[in-house]
């Protein structure tokens, strides 16, 4: 006999998104510098947080991370991740072409520049953990 399961809702959007960095004083530097962002939250060689609208943008040291929380700590389970991770910003075609000349201004190499082939135009560069950042139009996803 098998088990009578409520359909799961659907999640209702990303609230978090996670990148991992070991040098977060480059991180703070570079996101503070080229985004205009200021911290939620830091704790010093372990994490800094971001909150742009209703999201939030985490980026941890992964060595710092991997161990387990101290007795009496939030339980958060250890994690973490090794090599270059990836977020892509929505935006929209004009404002891709802003952030292309901003990016150019500050000296952030651009990696990639190009249309995709349903429609929509994405351009990416790096942080300083070799991170993989993208600015892209929805459309190229099929959204508005």
């Amino acid at each position: 006999m098998g088990i009578d399961l409520k359909p799961a809702p659907r999640p209702s959007g990303v609230l978090e998104t996670v990148l991992y960095a070991p040098d977060l004083g480059a991180i703070q530097d570079f996101y503070g510098r080229v985004f205009g962002l200021e911290p939620f939250a830091v704790a010093e060689g372990r994490h800094v947080f971001y909150r742009y609208g209703p999201q939030m943008l985490l980026i941890f040291n992964p060595e710092a991370t991997r161990i387990p929380p101290p007795a009496g700590a939030l339980p958060v389970p250890p994690h973490g991740a090794v090599g270059e991770g990836h977020v892509c910003f929505r935006a929209s075609a004009e404002d891709i072409a802003v952030w292309r000349e901003r990016l150019e201004s500050l000296g952030v190499p651009i990696e990639a520049d190009f249309e995709w082939p349903r429609g929509g135009r994405s351009i990416y560069f790096r942080d300083p953990a070799d991170n993989c950042l993208e600015f892209a139009e929805p459309r190229i996803w099929g959204m508005v």
